[in-house]
């Protein structure tokens, strides 16, 4: 079977990486692809976001099966191109995929179907976004509406700071129309914990649970990024709390898309606050997250492809997905200057792919000649498993100082101090 999955960074070269193993997989197709994913499929120059161009290579290349992997090939109707087409399309159609792509609508259906989140007011006037953030007690959150890279999001910690950052997302338009309409709500407190989830639309199957680092700096200090980094499981996701997320917001929220004729099919990813009140839904993405598609399939035990092609024909249920045992870590090796103004095309050295339970899965990389350049801010993830989180970590960091490139930062505390 040739298989066609669509991006270009380490969630992509991850999902590529576990494709590549499955028996059913005879030929792997990634469009755009990276310097890494080139070395395990062949790569098209298509943009992923470029549906017409996707079709044409899909047809061109006999692909039987397609993985739309980003948000905004998803929130373009991707996958709904491929089936009016005739080829099955793993991932949400348009419809479904509004979950992420409007942060308005989602906070309005977990309103409409008592699904636990913060509290809340949606606004696309500014002025009157200006008056509700005065008096209101800080921090607040205030979140574009759209999809904005994973840095759509202030956490204002004085009423000053809200309103820039109103003024920033709707005057502004730093993130361009995604920041058109904007959602203030309260802040909330706790741990945060990732939960990806397969999904057909009827059965739901939680993933291991992971912790995403956000900020750009040790101690989460400075700008929100994609995410420098990702480890599972979390020690704060016990099968108690996994068992009132199934209850109060899992089952609840498939239930809700398909009551609102959006049946949601692909990966479901639930952002958890745990609060002192129970677990709370910060946010929702309509696909695999990255980082934390790194360390999580790195636990998967079960061939992918099975997965993938029994949510596409809603038979999840029919299959019995396994986990190994252990804990996964994965470190982010950034471009200096990122996620603001960063350089490219600088060579690459120390790389050893693949080896001794450590992956090295490329984000922002081209190859050229035989040797690999940074062509992005996220350059690699490097993840490493082991039987339990702190070697996990260890053997992570130890790797990832052996790579160098010119001004190349990372995190030194992610999956530390757990």
């Amino acid at each position: 079977m040739t298989v066609l999955v669509v991006g270009g960074g380490g969630r992509e070269h991850a999902i590529c990486h576990f494709l590549k193993k499955s028996p059913k997989v005879r030929k792997l197709i990634c469009a755009p692809g990276n310097g890494g994913i080139a070395d395990i499929a062949e790569c098209a120059p298509v943009k992923a976001t470029d549906i017409e161009g996707m079709l044409a290579l899909a047809k061109e290349k006999h692909v039987d099966f397609v993985m739309v992997a980003p948000d905004d090939p998803l929130a373009g109707g991707m996958v709904d191109a491929f089936e009016e087409a005739g080829l099955p399309a793993f991932g949400p159609r348009k419809s479904a995929a509004i979950l992420e792509s409007s942060k308005v609508f989602s906070k309005a259906l977990m309103q409409k179907y008592n699904i636990p989140t913060a509290r809340y007011e949606a606004f696309d006037d500014m002025e009157k976004a200006l008056a509700y953030i005065q008096g209101k007690e800080t921090p607040i959150v205030i979140k574009a509406d759209g999809l904005a890279l994973g840095k759509g999001v202030i956490i204002a910690q004085t009423t000053e700071e809200a309103r820039a950052a109103v003024y920033e997302m709707m005057q502004d338009k730093r993130f361009g129309d995604s920041g058109s309409r904007v959602v203030i709500e309260e802040y909330m407190t706790g741990p945060e914990v990732t939960v990806l989830c397969f999904t057909d639309g009827k059965t739901i199957v939680p993933m291991p649970s992971s912790r995403d680092h956000k900020r750009v700096y040790d101690n989460d200090e400075g700008p929100n990024t994609g995410g420098m980094g990702a480890f599972c499981p979390s020690p704060d996701y016990t099968p108690e709390v996994a068992e009132i997320c199934m209850e109060t917001i899992f089952l609840p929220t498939i239930n809700a898309m398909k009551a609102e004729g959006r049946t949601f099919k692909g990966v479901l990813y639930f952002g958890l606050m745990l609060t002192p009140d129970g677990p709370r839904v910060i946010e929702y993405n309509a696909r695999f997250g990255d980082p934390e598609t790194q360390p999580v399939l790195s636990l998967l035990d079960t061939d992918i492809f099975d997965i993938f092609d029994a949510v596409v024909n809603e038979k999840l249920g029919d299959i019995d997905i396994k986990w190994k045992s252990g804990a996964a870590c994965c470190v982010v090796l950034a471009s200096g200057g990122y996620p603001n103004q960063y350089q490219t095309g600088y060579p690459i050295e120390g790389l050893d792919s693949m080896k001794n339970d450590v992956m090295v899965f490329h984000a922002g990389t081209r190859k050229n000649n035989g040797g690999y350049f940074t062509s992005g801010g996220r350059v690699l993830g490097v993840t490493a498993v082991a039987g339990d989180l702190k070697t996990a970590v260890s053997k992570a960091y130890s790797v990832s100082g052996q790579i160098y490139f010119k001004d190349m930062q990372y995190r030194k505390d992610i999956g530390k101090g757990v």
